[in-house]
C-alpha cells in the first residue's frame, strides 16, 4: 500500500465497467470489472507502463474537453496494452473526431506540462467537481464518503492531478510531465454503461494505446491488425466451421467441418483418457435446485444459472458437472481398492452470461467441457496431480503449445474449514514441486470450494489464454455430499475429489486454436486433410478411387470435381487452408501416382497412392503440430 493509500486519499477513477461486444477484442477484454467505488480508483493493469498509460488517458480527457466543453467525464484507467476514458458527449464521435483529439493530445505532450498532485478536504473536493459540472466524479466522491462512514473510518482526503488547465479526480501515479508520454494512437470508440449497469447512462469509451518507443507502438499495431485477420469469428465463416444466430445468442451452430474438428479433438482426448483409466459418464442437463443448494452453487452462483420452474419445483440448466458426479459415486459402496476412480464427462453446460460480454466461441452461454472428477485416497493425491500435469503437457504438445501453471490459493469467500484448505494447498504445492514444472502462486485466486492449478497458454501473437484447470476439493463434493470409501480396516473414510478439465471449454479451446493457427490447423486435426484435384473430367473416376483409398485410412478427404480450372481448384483449397492438394492428370492416373502440393505452396515429387496413404495415416497418428 502506498503512503497516500495509507492516508485514505481518493482520486481519479482507474477501474472500468465492462463494455459492449463491439469493443476492440484485444483491449476490451482486459478492462477490469467494476466493483466498489474504491475499486474504481484502485484497479490497474499491473504493468510498468501503467503510469504513462493513465497519464495519456488524462491528456485524452483534456483534449476531449477542449473539443466538447460540456463533456461529462467518467473514468480513465490504464489497461493491458493501453488506456481508455469514458465520456458523456452531445453526439456520437466519428473517425475525424479521433484525429482531432489526437492532434490536441500531441500539442499537450509537446507542451510538457508537469503533473501536479493536490489534496482537498471532502467538502472542498465535492464542491470543486459540482462547480465544474462533473456529476460522475461527484457520485464517486459521495460513494466513497458513504463507504467510509459505514466502515467507521474518517472521511478520506480528495486528491487531484493537474496538467496545464486540466484537473481530474485521481489517485495516480503519473509520469512527471506530459512530455514523458511516449508514442500513442487512438484506436476505437465503443459504448459502455456507466459503472457497468445497463440501467445507467450509456457513455462513449475511447480506446488508445501508448508505448515507450515508436517501434513498440508499430509492433502493437501490427499485432492488433493480425489479431483481426485471425479473428475466429471471421475464420469460422470463411472456413465453414460454425456460425452464430440470434435465435440462440451465445450458442454456436456447428457446421459439418467444424463438427469434424470438434470430434477429432474429442477423440484424441478420449484416447488419452482410455490410457489413463478414465470411465466416461453422462448426467442430466436439467437439475433440481436441491442439488445446487447442497453443493453451495445456489448461494454462490445462482445469478449465473438459467433457472426455471416445473410443477412448482425449482430447477436449473447445469452450469457445471461437479455435483452430479457424486450421484454416480454414491450409487454403490466404494472400497479403497476402487480408488482412484476417474469419471469423465463431455457435459453440455449453460451459464447466464450477459449479452454484452458474449464473444464468438470465447464467451458463450452454452458450451461443452472435457470434464472429469477423480476421486482419490489422501495417499494418492500427489501422484494423481503429477499424472494430471503430465496429461496437460502431453495434450498441449499435440498443438505445439507450452502450458504455464499458476497455483490459486484460498479466496476470502470460501467454503469449508480453513484447516482443510491448508491441507489441500500443501498437497498441491508438494505435487507441483515433485513434478518439476515452473509455476507462480496467485494468492486468493482459488475457486470458492477448492485451491486450484490453472493452465495458461501463449498464442502466436503472444496473447495469454487460460484453458485447463486442476482443482483439489476436500470440501464441496466430499463433505457436502458425504462421500466415503471403506478402507483396508473396514472403516469409512473421506475421499478427495479432483476437478479437472484439460481443453476446458471445447468452444473456447477451438476459438483459441483457430486464432493461434490462423485457421491452418495441424494436419492431424484439420477438418479436411486433403483435396483431390482432377485436372479434367476424365480424371474424376480416378480421383474418387484415390479418395476412397485415403478414407479407408481414416483420412478426411474431399474431391473437387467441379468445372473450375486446376489453378482455381488449388486456390480454393488454399483459401480453405487444406494441408494437401493432390493433383491427378493423365500421367498420374496411368502410373497410379499423385502430384502433392502443400497449403504453403510447396510442390512435392509425384508419389504412389499406397505410399501416400501410409504417409498420411502415420502423420495423422503422430499428432504433430
Amino acid at each position: 500500500m502506498s503512503e497516500q493509500q495509507a492516508k485514505g486519499s481518493i482520486g481519479g477513477a482507474t477501474g472500468a465497467a465492462p463494455g459492449r461486444a463491439d469493443e476492440p477484442e484485444d483491449l476490451a477484454l482486459e478492462a477490469p470489472t467494476l466493483g466498489s467505488a474504491d475499486e474504481l480508483l484502485d484497479a490497474h493493469a499491473g504493468d510498468a507502463l501503467d503510469p504513462m498509460r493513465h497519464s495519456a488517458a488524462h491528456v485524452m480527457a483534456e483534449a476531449v474537453l477542449q473539443l466538447f466543453p460540456d463533456a461529462k467525464l467518467g473514468i480513465g484507467p490504464a489497461i493491458r496494452d493501453g488506456f481508455y476514458y469514458d465520456f458523456a458527449l452531445p453526439r456520437p464521435l466519428t473517425p475525424d473526431d479521433l484525429a482531432a483529439i489526437e492532434e490536441r493530445m500531441r500539442a499537450s505532450v509537446a507542451a510538457d506540462h508537469p503533473f501536479v498532485r493536490s489534496e482537498l478536504d471532502p467538502d472542498e473536493g465535492r464542491a470543486f467537481f459540482v462547480g465544474r459540472g462533473q456529476p460522475f466524479k461527484v457520485e464517486i466522491l459521495d460513494d466513497l464518503r458513504t463507504a467510509a462512514a459505514a466502515a467507521g473510518q474518517p472521511e478520506p482526503i480528495v486528491s487531484t492531478y493537474r496538467h496545464g488547465d486540466f484537473i481530474d479526480l485521481c489517485r495516480g501515479p503519473h509520469v512527471a510531465s506530459t512530455g514523458r508520454i511516449g508514442p500513442f494512437r487512438l484506436l476505437a470508440v465503443a459504448g459502455a454503461y456507466w459503472r457497468g449497469d445497463e440501467h445507467r447512462p450509456m457513455l462513449q469509451r475511447i480506446y488508445g494505446t501508448v508505448w515507450e518507443t515508436q517501434e513498440e507502438l508499430d509492433r502493437f499495431l501490427w499485432r492488433r491488425e493480425e489479431a483481426r485477420r485471425r479473428d475466429h469469428r471471421r475464420l469460422g465463416v470463411q472456413l465453414d466451421l460454425f456460425s452464430f444466430h440470434d435465435v440462440s445468442p451465445g450458442s454456436a451452430f456447428w457446421h459439418p467441418k467444424g463438427q469434424r474438428l470438434w470430434r477429432t479433438l474429442e477423440a484424441a482426448m478420449r484416447e488419452l483418457q482410455e490410457r489413463r483409466g478414465y470411465q466416461e459418464v453422462s448426467t442430466p442437463i436439467l437439475v433440481s435446485k436441491k442439488l445446487w443448494e447442497q453443493s453451495g452453487h445456489w448461494g454462490h452462483y445462482a445469478e449465473n444459472m438459467f433457472r426455471l420452474q416445473i410443477e412448482d419445483q425449482d430447477y436449473s440448466l447445469k452450469p457445471m458437472n461437479c455435483p452430479e458426479s457424486t450421484i454416480i459415486y454414491r450409487s454403490r459402496v466404494r472400497s479403497y481398492r476402487d480408488l482412484p476412480l476417474r469419471l469423465s464427462e463431455y457435459g453440455h453446460l449453460h451459464r447466464n452470461e450477459r449479452t454484452g460480454v458474449l464473444h464468438g466461441l470465447t464467451r458463450v452461454r452454452h458450451f461443452v467441457q472435457d470434464d472429469a472428477h477423480v476421486y482419490v485416497r489422501p495417499d494418492q493425491i500427489g501422484s494423481e496431480i503429477e499424472a494430471l500435469l503430465g496429461e496437460v503437457t502431453e495434450s498441449y504438445s499435440w498443438f505445439g503449445l507450452e502450458p504455464r501453471f499458476t497455483f490459486g490459493t484460498r479466496p476470502d469467500k470460501a467454503l469449508g474449514d480453513p484447516a482443510l484448505w491448508e491441507r489441500a494447498e500443501t498437497l498441491i504445492r508438494e505435487a507441483l514441486e515433485r513434478s518439476g514444472v515452473q509455476y507462480r502462486v496467485k494468492p486468493g485466486d482459488g475457486a470458492f470450494y477448492a485451491p486450484k492449478i490453472d493452465i495458461q497458454i501463449e498464442d502466436a501473437l503472444g496473447r495469454e489464454w487460460q484453458t485447463a484447470t486442476i482443482q483439489v476439493d476436500l470440501v464441496m463434493l466430499p463433505e457436502r455430499f458425504d462421500l466415503t470409501y471403506i478402507d483396508e480396516h473396514g472403516e469409512a473414510q473421506r475421499p478427495i475429489a479432483i476437478h479437472r478439465a484439460i481443453y476446458g471449454s471445447l468452444e473456447r479451446f477451438i476459438g483459441v486454436l483457430t486464432e493461434h493457427f490462423a485457421g491452418a490447423f495441424p494436419f492431424w486435426c484439420a477438418p479436411v486433410q486433403a483435396v483431390v484435384v482432377p485436372i479434367a473430367s476424365r480424371h474424376n473416376d480416378a480421383a474418387a478411387e484415390l479418395a476412397a483409398l485415403l478414407r479407408s485410412g481414416a483420412i478426411r478427404v474431399e474431391v473437387d470435381d467441379s468445372d473450375n480450372r486446376m489453378q482455381n481448384k488449388i486456390r480454393l483449397a488454399q483459401e480453405q487452408k487444406v494441408p494437401y492438394m493432390l493433383v491427378l492428370g493423365d500421367r498420374e492416373v496411368e502410373g497410379r501416382t499423385v502430384a502433392v502440393r502443400t497449403r504453403a505452396g510447396v510442390q512435392e515429387p509425384p508419389v504412389g497412392w499406397d505410399v501416400l496413404r501410409q504417409r498420411l495415416v502415420e502423420e495423422a497418428a503422430a499428432r504433430r503440430p
